[in-house]
């Protein structure tokens, strides 16, 4: 983290829990929207973008230090969607970019068709839409087996089915180094919810179609270079092709925001420019 960058700190209440989030910079507001990365995932990211922007990053609720009255409440786009709507109302800074990446690129989508005076951009990499694809019942069956591995206590196990899922290639021994042995006990609880209580919600969301392709939000759809044949890149791509759009390409695979900042950030900017602010 570029400790130089000022991140200013708050939560805000909302009917049924409180979220917590960051400001930094200064200019035009881009929201950085994950599910279930939380605010520290984006945060190499968002100093990178404060030279030039206000840059909003959240837990979603039930991660991290967005708490909830009920914790086994489920989480489905719409009401994360209307927590960026109340984060951004909040903030009164005006239409905002917003990037969202896999379940926060979902996210992202229902906040544009749910709150379309809000943004001017909305940014959707890599979205997980299963409900778009033919195989989409497969899909589904393979996810609720994954959850319920998960839920009986095989973790490795459970990451292991959804890799295959999502068509995801690790390195051998991967999935034992960054799930075995003993771990943080937060990653773990939210882990545990969005296997339990996020991703089937997100899964199984089908977008308004017709919504998106009449909302005065510009949607761009972005897949990563590397992302070719994963699960993601099946997804975005047919819903570029609902849409009537060419995605945007971007560098890495699907967390290549994270994964490096440094390289993902002069196209995002480049992506940000291109697009109409009135």
């Amino acid at each position: 983290m570029n400790h130089s960058t000022n991140v200013t700190t708050g939560s805000l209440k909302v009917p049924d829990g409180t979220l917590y989030y960051e400001v930094r910079g200064q200019g035009p507001l881009v929201a950085l929207v994950g599910a279930p990365m939380d605010a520290r995932a984006f945060a190499p990211l968002a100093d990178l973008l404060a030279a030039e922007h206000t840059v909003l990053t959240t837990d979603p609720r039930g991660i991290n230090r967005s708490t909830l009255n009920d914790p086994e409440q489920d989480s489905t786009p719409e009401l994360r969607a209307d927590d960026l709507s109340r984060l951004l109302t909040h903030l009164n800074a005006g239409e905002a970019a917003v990037f969202g990446s896999s379940g926060g690129a979902v996210t992202a989508l229902a906040f544009a068709i749910a709150h379309p005076g809000q943004a001017h951009t909305v940014i959707a990499h890599e979205p997980p839409l299963d409900e778009l694809l033919a195989d989409r019942a497969q899909l589904h069956a393979q996810t609720e087996d994954f959850i319920a591995t998960y839920l009986a206590g095989d973790v490795i196990g459970a990451w292991a089915k959804f890799m295959v899922t999502a068509n995801i290639q690790l390195p051998e021994g991967a999935l034992e180094m960054m799930y075995g042995g003993e771990r943080d006990p937060q990653q773990v609880a939210d882990e545990r919810r969005w296997f339990a209580h996020e991703i089937r919600g997100t899964t199984h969301w089908r977008p308004d179609l017709d919504a998106l392709r009449s909302v005065r939000t510009r949607i761009v759809i972005g897949i990563g270079e590397d992302s070719t044949g994963e699960l993601c890149d099946r997804t975005s791509t047919a819903l570029a092709a609902e849409l009537g759009i060419d995605p945007a390409i971007f560098p890495g695979g699907h967390i290549a925001f994270a994964d490096d900042p440094k390289a993902f950030v002069p196209r995002l900017r480049e992506v940000l420019r291109a697009l109409p602010r009135d």
